[in-house]
């Protein structure tokens, strides 16, 4: 594993341009996402990487393209290599189990996580009295509990910092209402697809980020799907309401950088040999779990 361990990439193929986690190049006609082995966290970078993270979200995503296609059209073209062009071919060792071909698209302005479980920033809200996007949640609940159905909470696309909540209200004029709609009802018909297939595989999906985009005028699927940097997953045989869970995610990680106190600006600290080895453990557990069920 640490032997294909990739930082980042640097293949002269086409314009590069990189995120937090992927490295993505312009082919003309498509877009190259090579999915590194970075990890971020509180959307600070981490200095370490975790060994095999990128190719369990490559393949996790694919796999969950491939699942829901019949809910929305997505980017996904292939992740076969031999069907690469062919200035791709020569960097195949690179490539392989890490990265997908996908349809260029516009992506919208927005990010949309759907949550059937009250955690993270929704918790917080919670206890404090405050609505998440807008959306009050019932009394009477505590930390992990299930929703009564499942909430969409938008977010800003920030380029830098954080993403910041906005409501329904605002997203509507945001990228219009009728857009905003219809991302709405695909974002939670993906969420309870994918819910019910996860519990198949003894996991949990408390809540989910996913992004769209623009293709020709027609809203389609872009970037990662259900992914352990993009979701919590929860072992189900584990899960009891009233506090943090255990998961198969990246909450291990984040629940260490706050019990260190790290105020979660740049630069991130150096992460100790467990945290990476447990991180990657968790993230390769996801993938065995899950892959019996989405193929």
């Amino acid at each position: 594993m640490a032997k294909n361990l990739v930082l980042t990439t640097d293949l002269p193929i086409g314009k590069k341009s990189s995120g937090k986690v992927r490295d993505v190049y312009d082919l003309g006609d498509y877009l190259l996402i090579v999915t590194t082995d970075r990890i971020s966290a509180f959307d600070v970078v981490m200095p370490n990487p975790v060994p095999g993270k990128g190719s369990v979200l490559n393949q996790l995503s694919m796999l969950w393209q491939l699942k829901t296609s019949d809910i929305i059209k997505n980017h996904f073209i292939t992740a076969d290599l031999k069907k690469y062009p062919e200035p791709c071919q020569k960097y195949a060792e690179v490539l392989k189990d890490r990265s997908m071909l996908v349809k260029k698209a516009t992506p919208l302005e927005a990010e949309f996580i759907v949550r059937g479980y009250l955690s993270g920033s929704a918790y917080k809200d919670y206890r404090n009295g405050k609505p998440t996007c807008g959306i009050t949640f019932p009394p009477g609940l505590v930390e992990s509990d299930r929703l009564p159905e499942p909430a969409f909470t938008p977010t800003t696309k920030a380029k830098s910092g954080h993403d910041e909540p906005i409501t329904y209200e605002e997203l509507c004029n945001l990228i219009d209402e009728e857009l905003a709609f219809k991302v709405r009802d695909v974002s939670i018909r993906l969420y309870i697809r994918a819910a019910r297939i996860a519990e198949k595989a003894g996991i949990i999906i408390a809540d989910t980020k996913m992004e769209f985009g623009l293709l020709n005028n027609e809203l389609i699927l872009i970037d990662e799907l259900l992914t352990p940097d993009s979701s919590r997953f929860w072992p189900a045989d584990c899960y009891e309401p009233g506090g943090p869970q255990p998961s198969f995610d990246k909450q291990f990680l984040r629940d260490y950088l706050e019990s260190i106190g790290w105020d979660k600006k740049p630069p991130a600290p150096e992460l100790p040999g467990q945290i990476i080895v447990e991180t990657s453990r968790k993230y390769q557990e996801a993938l065995a779990r899950l892959s019996p069920v989405l193929k």
